[in-house]
């Protein structure tokens, strides 16, 4: 199905680092980049490396200001509340700006091979930052760059890029940059803002002016694991996407809706996510001519969930996808087990069959991820010309 797949990596990505002790270690990207390797599934895609975004760049979608700002904390590593940063979400350090400016333009580098022909897939693992806003840290995110990649190809000429965001979290940051932007569908499922932050993403949440029903929000609750899971995904997801038929796809995985994951709730299985990483490569080539760009997201079970379930990812991208009971190579357990101190995973499955009931089946009103469903269609499909119940 893959053509040119592109990995973007460079190692002074894991310097985005805040800290002892903060969820966001970056010792998950060094593991994930590690498992690929030592399974092989980096012989299957080319590497490149990236240069930081430039300040022109991230004004793209962040104001001048916020940047200064980001540089001054930078140089000293003092907090500067007012921009977001020294708070325990985003603590300050010295080099905030330049770490978090070469993730995104890693993300950029994605972007651009994509839209150059230079790549079909392209994937920026150490990316996905999408809580940052235009002119504050946010969330683990200082830089948006996944906004900043769907940013700069409008500006190459693009006239539809669809974003879908399966992040625990609801992907707020990039639906406000292009929250009134027609040329933007963005789509985020995610656990419901009542139980987890930020707070946001509710599916009356659906774009402003011309860009009416281009933000599409699917609230899941809390313990809905796989099955319901992806029975809202296939509901929502594919018919928005075939009817926008965007010239580029971009997505981001967080896989912090992992039953294992310490900061949220919906109990999903690495076959689960594995099951929409496969659905999305396909979607790209139904709708948006095999042109994809991917990053990572949240994930904050550094051992058990993050290096596998990208490393599932950047397989399944690049053509070759791996079987779930492949076993995890002795030299990454022990690599794993020396930077971290857990005992890794033996494979790369959770030994699930996930499985589930598409919506055509039939609407249940007392079950809550049908009420999810509904009323993400009721808000969004209207706009789109698209029936609310099949």
């Amino acid at each position: 199905m893959s053509r040119s797949v592109r990995v973007v990596w460079d190692d002074a990505l894991t310097s985005y680092n805040f800290g002892p002790g903060h969820p966001l270690a970056p010792v998950r990207v060094e593991l994930t980049m590690a498992l690929a390797r030592e399974l092989g599934v980096l012989a299957n895609v080319e590497q490149a490396g990236c240069a930081p975004a430039t300040d022109d760049e991230l004004a793209l979608v962040h104001s001048r200001d916020y940047i200064a700002a980001v540089r001054r904390v930078s140089r000293h590593g003092r907090p500067d509340l007012a921009a977001g940063l020294g708070t325990s979400d985003n603590p300050a350090f010295a080099g905030v700006h330049e770490a978090s400016a070469l993730i995104a333009g890693a993300s950029l580098a994605a972007a651009r091979a994509v839209w150059t022909g230079a790549a079909e897939h392209a994937l920026n693992v150490a990316g996905g930052l999408h809580h940052a806003m235009p002119a504050t840290a946010s969330g683990f995110c200082v830089y948006n760059d996944p906004a900043l990649a769907i940013a700069w190809m409008l500006a190459q000429g693009a006239t539809r890029i669809a974003y879908v965001d399966v992040d625990v979290h609801h992907g707020d940051g990039v639906q406000a940059m292009f929250y009134d932007d027609p040329r933007v569908l963005t789509i985020s499922l995610h656990e419901s803002p009542r139980t987890l932050f930020p707070g946001t993403g509710f599916p009356q949440e659906t774009g402003a002016g011309e860009a009416e029903g281009t933000a599409v929000n699917v609230p899941l609750p809390a313990g809905c694991g796989d099955t319901g899971w992806l029975r809202a995904f296939h509901a929502v997801v594919p018919p928005l996407l075939a009817e926008f038929r965007p010239e580029i796809l971009v997505t981001q995985h967080g896989c912090d809706g992992h039953a294992l994951d310490p900061l949220a709730h919906l109990t999903l299985s690495l076959d689960g996510q594995r099951a929409a990483y496969q659905a999305l490569h396909r979607l790209a080539h139904e709708t948006a001519g095999g042109r994809w760009v991917a990053t990572g997201g949240g994930g904050y079970e550094l051992v058990q969930v993050v290096p596998r379930a990208w490393t599932h990812l950047i397989a399944e991208a690049s053509g070759h996808p791996l079987a779930p009971d492949t076993a995890t190579p002795q030299a990454w357990r022990e690599l794993a087990a020396e930077r971290t101190g857990e005992l890794p995973p033996l494979t790369m499955t959770d030994g699930r069959n996930p499985e589930f009931r598409d919506f055509s089946d039939g609407y249940d009103p007392g079950d809550p991820v049908d009420r999810a469903i509904v009323a993400a269609r009721n808000a969004v499909f209207p706009a789109h010309g698209l029936d609310v119940l099949l």
